[in-house]
């Protein structure tokens, strides 16, 4: 039986996550979206899925621009795993330089963004506490150390709240001086699932909107907006009440369809309509209400030292370890 025609809605719902968009625009639809293109591929306790977006089409569904997508799901990432952590670190590190300048001598300016006083914000600033900064280093370092070593910049701007100062202000007047030939901006996430919660890092090539994932839009940094290519790397740090209460109402209606008609109704109800439902009921009061693990101060400092070493060996691939370290 020819499979029925699909018609593709766009996103209306808060998530950082590519991969997130795309799952909820496509539904249960068993085609891919048109001008999307997704590759998997897994090593042990690390799943990679890239989500290209090549359409103008695409791009207005998903609510994101075009560009590529890389998410790394490491849902075991809170059992704090020592080998694990080495893993995400090398795949990080193997998955962000084809993205990096490749001559050692193009500049980096690396961007720690977030609220460095609230905790699920403050992966940005963590991660920039942690690099090998070498910009200023050229005159001071032996030569044969020089002729490997890239210039690195990093810097954590803050927030509007704490600054009265838009980011991108700041960012642009940082590499109007400097002058780099990329930036890297790293920022918390919001996501829809419970398991990327400290659970997924995404690396895109699109820059970032700081905000978008909790409806507080802040200005872009992007190619159009810097002047220079923008690489941005986020990690799900707090999910939405409400797709907790979602996920509650799925996992009860598959229990007791069989014991409750009310259960069994919710069972037959698509994932949309079972959205719509809680947003009736609960929006107004859980609609603005975000959700963090307990454990995140623990949990924000592994994933900051994470970045911060698989940034660095990205960054600096001609240092041996003891170098930077």
């Amino acid at each position: 039986m020819a499979e029925q025609p699909v018609e593709f809605r766009p996103i209306h719902v808060y998530t950082d996550m590519a991969i997130e968009a795309r799952d909820i625009v496509r539904g249960s639809a068993t085609r891919e979206i048109p001008g999307v293109r997704v590759k998997e591929s897994q090593l042990e306790g690390v799943v990679v899925t890239e989500v290209e977006i090549v359409e103008e089409s695409a791009e207005r569904l998903m609510g994101k621009p075009r560009g590529h997508y890389i998410t790394l799901d490491v849902p075991t990432f809170k059992e704090r795993d020592p080998d694990l952590k080495e893993r995400l670190k090398t795949e990080l590190a193997r998955q962000l330089m084809p993205l990096l300048p490749h001559e050692l001598s193009a500049s980096v300016l690396v961007v720690g963004l977030g609220n460095w006083n609230a905790t699920p914000d403050a992966l940005g600033p963590r991660v920039v506490e942690r690099l090998l900064v070498t910009r200023h280093l050229g005159s001071v370092v032996a030569e044969d150390i020089r002729q490997r070593m890239r210039p690195v910049a990093a810097v954590a701007p803050g927030v509007l709240g704490t600054t009265g100062i838009e980011t991108l202000d700041i960012i642009r007047g940082i590499v109007n001086e400097a002058k780099p030939d990329a930036v890297i901006a790293i920022d918390a996430l919001a996501a829809r699932n419970l398991d990327r919660l400290l659970g997924s890092v995404q690396i895109a090539d699109t820059g970032i909107q700081p905000g978008s994932g909790v409806g507080n839009r802040r200005q872009a940094l992007t190619r159009e907006s810097l002047g220079v290519p923008v690489i941005a790397i986020g990690v799900c740090t707090v999910v939405q009440a409400v797709s907790i209460a979602q996920e509650a109402v799925h996992l009860l209606a598959d229990q007791l369809a069989h014991d409750m008609a009310f259960y069994s109704l919710l069972k037959e109800m698509k994932p949309s309509e079972q959205r719509g439902l809680i947003d009736e009921v609960l929006g107004t009061r859980f609609s603005e209400l975000m959700v963090t693990p307990k454990e995140i101060d623990v949990l924000i400092d592994d994933m900051a030292d994470v970045l911060g070493e698989a940034l660095n060996k990205a960054l600096q691939p001609a240092l041996d370890d003891h170098e930077w370290q």
